[in-house]
């Protein structure tokens, strides 16, 4: 967790307590040293937030400091457990990593009561991955940093016939239907809207070529060709 982000935590952990808060159930919450929270709240100190309190005691915002918390109903609250579950149970390592750090980020200013309902959330999404599935997270960290990069691949791919192919590709976006993830792409070699699997990508290698939208070859027309015709699964 970036530094940045345990500062943001520890100030909004704080918010809206009438009673000090210990450091060592901070540092449980954040997962670092009971060294590391002092640092941190010293720090903060030093820097104008008005915490008060000590090591061995515990701390608190001083009076008149707080602002009102997010505010959610417990079905938006649910709503959002749900989706950072399913996000860390199927999508890859780094938007997993990162849906764990908002929810924190969430519960950490929600009133005690809302909090407790969070924690109460009966919506599961288990995470049982074996080497496999560890694979395809991989794979897909990797589309998606290309996707966002806008950067050319080149697929080694085998379809659903087990045909083998390369394809290069102009990585779009990437969906997920529920049981399997699609890369959406505009693929060169049949000049026209491809969808891939991550499962069945046997290796991906970036060409080096970074790529410019162009109308017709963008996202914006693929979700309409996607809407209007669905092309399929290579």
């Amino acid at each position: 967790m970036r530094r940045a982000d345990r500062l943001f935590l520890i100030i909004n952990a704080l918010r809206g307590r009438r009673t000090a808060l210990p450091a060592r159930q901070l540092a449980i919450t954040l997962e670092v040293s009971l060294r590391t929270v002092y640092r941190d709240v010293a720090d903060l100190q030093a820097s104008g937030v008005p915490i008060e309190g000590e090591a061995g005691v515990g701390y608190v915002l001083r009076k008149g400091a707080d602002i009102p918390p997010l505010m959610f109903t417990a079905g938006e609250l649910e709503a959002l457990v749900a989706g950072t579950r399913f996000v860390r149970a199927f999508a890859g390592e780094r938007l997993a990593r990162e849906a764990q750090a908002a929810l924190i980020k969430i519960e950490a200013v929600l009133p005690p009561d809302l909090r407790e309902r969070a924690a109460q959330s009966r919506i599961f999404a288990p995470i049982w991955r074996d080497t496999f599935q560890n694979e395809v997270a991989a794979m897909l960290d990797r589309l998606h940093e290309a996707v966002l990069a806008h950067r050319v691949l080149c697929l080694d791919y085998t379809d659903a016939q087990g045909r083998s192919s390369t394809r290069e590709v102009l990585p779009l976006c990437l969906s997920f239907w529920g049981g399997a993830w699609t890369l959406g792409t505009w693929c060169r070699h049949r000049d026209a809207f491809r969808n891939f699997r991550p499962d069945r990508i046997a290796s991906c290698r970036e060409s080096g070529e970074v790529f410019v939208d162009q109308p017709g070859r963008d996202i914006a027309a693929y979700l309409v060709t996607m809407h209007t015709h669905y092309a399929g699964l290579e």
